[in-house]
């Protein structure tokens, strides 16, 4: 059980507290409810900016990472389709240093030339060096314009093109900042050895006289239901032929999650698994092989990836793949498979929240998620699947209609 105190300041940020004297250090995790899927079509890539800029100093503070780094403290940042989060680690006694740092960014951000100039530099580099110079660096431009005709997802969280980070100007900056970079957009939890009294009125001291913003409401396009299946078949330089198929499911909040992710276990998670043992163990249609979800925020995607071993043509995988999918549709999994993947899903859940950092975060996301509570939780959900559930998921998802399939090749074949 993860104990936590809530509370939320007169700005509206909301704090989450949780108390663990086995550690030395405390984790400061900031989460901001501002993702890609936040961006316009044609300024993309803004939220992957703002992790960078962030770290370029702000009012007071000129060098972030040095008042860290002699704070004792380590710090890192991540950003998604749904939000962005910054975090430090370091020893508890300094914890009101990192509350000062991340509090003077949410101040202020330094809106310097300089620094955007050499961020945007920073951040195109990336995109060159992640996805159009690396095999398959471009997988998620393709794959998710494939799956996604209207929603914000249909772009990948470093952006469409690079131009668009590029051309980003100061006034562009700011108005993003000030738009999503506020209390009442943010979730600060602060995990490890601390004092919950003195903890909330340091909170109170850094956080509690910035003033709210007043947030965009958020009007996304939904979705519409696939009717049709959808094929690519893409060219580029890369070692070997890939296939990645993509169905859609529903969002993280919704019930009707849980068994599409067991589901892709099920499918092909480790060695005991149905698309590893049959078509990499067995049938050797792959050399490698993973099925996963995305769990974002709004309606997402189970994915079924892999690289093809010599000798067999994405057509030929994408039909195996098919058939160990009609295989699972027919019956019902037996409660004995079943079991084992709920406990690989426990013990996920379990050996994700061992540090002071994985639980911070992991407060942030179910609060920003509509309830901290599922922290505790969560594991009951999975335990309660059923063989049907499982079943009814696999026919339900699983159909072509609802299938976008991308055939990477390593060259044409005559």
């Amino acid at each position: 059980m993860i104990n936590f105190d809530r509370f939320e300041l007169e700005n509206g940020l909301r704090v989450l507290i949780h108390e663990d004297p086995s550690t030395p250090l405390v984790a400061v995790n900031l989460l901001y409810h501002v993702g890609s899927r936040d961006e316009r079509p044609d300024k993309t890539g803004f939220a992957h900016l703002f992790e960078h800029l962030m770290f370029g100093g702000s009012a007071n503070i000129p060098d972030f990472d040095e008042w860290l780094q002699k704070a004792g403290g380590d710090d890192n940042a991540f950003t998604n389709n749904d939000f962005t989060n910054f975090y430090e680690v370091l020893p508890s006694a300094n914890l009101e240093t990192a509350l000062w740092l991340e509090s003077d960014l949410m101040q202020r951000l330094n809106f310097d030339e300089e620094v955007l100039d050499v961020q945007r530099k920073v951040v195109v580099e990336e995109f060159k060096e992640t996805c159009l110079n690396e095999p398959f660096g471009d997988i998620w431009h393709l794959l998710s314009d494939l799956a996604f005709q209207v929603h914000p997802y249909r772009w990948p969280v470093i952006g469409l093109v690079p131009e668009h980070v590029e051309n980003a100007r100061m006034e562009d900056v700011r108005s993003f900042f000030f738009h999503y970079y506020r209390p009442n957009n943010a979730v600060l939890t602060i995990s490890g050895k601390q004092d919950l009294r003195k903890t909330r009125k340091l909170v109170e001291k850094w956080f509690a006289d910035i003033p709210a913003g007043q947030i965009p409401a958020r009007q996304l396009p939904s979705e519409p239901p696939q009717q049709a299946y959808r094929r690519k078949v893409h060219y580029g330089d890369v070692p070997v032929d890939a296939l990645y198929m993509a169905f859609h499911i529903s969002g993280r909040a919704d019930r009707a999650f849980y068994p599409a992710d067991l589901l892709s276990d099920v499918l092909c998670n480790g060695a005991s698994s149905r698309l590893y043992r049959r078509l990499l163990k067995e049938q050797r249609i792959f050399s490698s092989v993973d099925c996963y979800v995305g769990g974002s925020f709004d309606p997402g995607l189970l994915v079924i990836e892999g690289k093809l071993s010599k000798g067999f043509t994405p057509e030929q995988a994408e039909a195996a793949v098919w058939e160990e999918i009609r295989r699972l549709q027919q019956t019902p999994i037996e409660e004995q498979e079943l079991q084992k993947w709920k406990n690989k899903a426990e013990s996920n859940l379990v050996f994700s929240e061992l540090s002071a950092l994985s639980k911070g975060m992991n407060l942030a996301f179910f609060e920003v998620l509509g309830d901290p509570g599922l922290i505790n939780s969560e594991w009951e959900i999975y335990a309660q699947l059923t063989a049907e559930e499982i079943y009814e998921a696999a026919n339900t998802l699983l159909r072509p209609e609802n299938c976008s399939s991308l055939h990477y090749c390593a060259q044409e074949r005559k």
